[in-house]
């Protein structure tokens, strides 16, 4: 039989869900947001995913519908659920990772390790979480931040009021989330991918650093990361991914305090910036996995090519022309690394694209993929 997934945006996660579909001889179609998006080979239709009988329509014919993000409205979600369409993940799952204090309460009530955190509806909450927590916290807008968006320190009762007062003109949300402010020695996270069966496939945990807020660079398997850390990082993301529901792939974000301890950050329902090592650095990589799970199909291995394998972001690109202008060169200087092209138009603190190196010694293996993406920039 011939598999039929589609897809609801046409972003890289988009993108990169292509190859893996055409080895396995699924037939992919996407719904893109706009012309030319970087998902355009698959782009089968454009429009917009807030409008219940666009995506509908999309829909139809498919054997599942599964997503390049999360902010499909939970009642386009419905009703492609009570048109009997397979979803995945489900509406109940997504509503955890739509909203960050939905996914603090869900998981609190897990008993699963987060920052202190509170909603905050106004200037005196505010206040009052200062008071408690040192007088500096992270204030978080509930629905649509990412890379850095929608995150900001606060050190006074008053660091959020334009905030609290868009959520008053919008009626969108009645609060805002405040964080303590971790003492962190590195960020980590945990991919795992499970299938509406039940199975779960769990790769290394990896350690990922940040820069003004977006994920530059990621290291697999996380250096210095004992068993007992990686057994504590696999226990979170599979502990999320069967209470809440999960189907496909799950990207657990993870502060390590600096007394040992995994605080949850961020949850992700798809394909991620910190498993992208996987595409040249795993059996199977996160892509192929995710339609392998939302087709509930039988999971890969996950196990890595290489002792080491070292991702880095292109942001931002080329000032003048391309990457692929920039190709020739590396490719003389650099014929181990693999290069990620996203499409993308080049724009400042934009993700344009991707390298990752594979080796037996990680220093060598990160000094070339750092150089590498050097050649995309000015």
């Amino acid at each position: 039989m011939t598999y039929r997934i589609g897809v609801i945006g046409g972003g890289q996660l988009a993108r990169m869900m292509v190859p893996p579909a055409v080895h396995l001889g699924i037939e992919m179609s996407v719904l893109a947001e706009v012309e030319g998006s970087s998902a355009r080979l698959a782009a089968t239709q454009v429009g917009d995913y807030h409008d219940v009988e666009t995506v509908l329509a999309f829909s139809r014919g498919v054997d599942a519908v599964t997503f390049d993000h999360e902010h499909v409205p939970q009642d386009v979600l419905r009703a492609l659920v009570d048109a009997g369409v397979e979803v995945h993940p489900s509406p109940e799952a997504l509503f955890v990772a739509q909203d960050k204090i939905v996914m603090r309460e869900r998981l609190t009530a897990l008993g699963l390790p987060v920052p202190a955190w509170a909603a905050v509806r106004g200037r005196d909450d505010l206040a009052a979480f200062l008071a408690e927590h040192g007088g500096r916290a992270v204030v978080k807008t509930p629905r649509g931040g990412y890379d850095g968006k929608g995150v900001r320190v606060v050190q006074s009762a008053d660091g959020a009021d334009d905030w609290f007062a868009s959520l008053d003109a919008t009626g969108t949300s009645d609060a805002l989330l405040a964080e303590e402010l971790v003492e962190f020695r590195r960020e980590l996270a945990q991919l795992v991918a499970r299938r509406p069966s039940g199975d779960i496939a769990a790769w290394p945990l990896v350690e990922t650093v940040q820069r003004d807020g977006v994920c530059a660079e990621v290291t697999a398997p996380a250096p210095d990361a004992d068993d007992a850390l990686s057994d504590e990082a696999r226990r979170i993301a599979t502990v999320v991914a069967e209470q809440v529901g999960v189907t496909g792939v799950l990207a657990v974000e993870l502060f390590e305090t600096t007394d040992g301890r995994l605080l949850v950050n961020e949850l992700a329902m798809r394909p991620h910036n910190t498993g992208h090592w996987s595409i040249d650095g795993a059996v199977t990589s996160q892509f192929e996995q995710h339609l392998r799970a939302v087709l509930d199909l039988p999971l890969g291995d996950t196990t890595p090519h290489r002792a080491w394998s070292v991702m880095v972001n292109v942001l931002g690109g080329p000032a003048q022309g391309t990457m692929a202008d920039r190709l020739p060169a590396l490719m003389a200087d650099q014929p181990g690394v693999k290069v990620h092209d996203y499409g993308k138009e080049p724009r400042p603190g934009r993700k344009v694209g991707h390298v990752t190196t594979t080796g037996s010694d990680l220093e060598d293996a990160r000094g070339r993929a750092r150089a590498a993406v050097r050649f995309f920039g000015d």
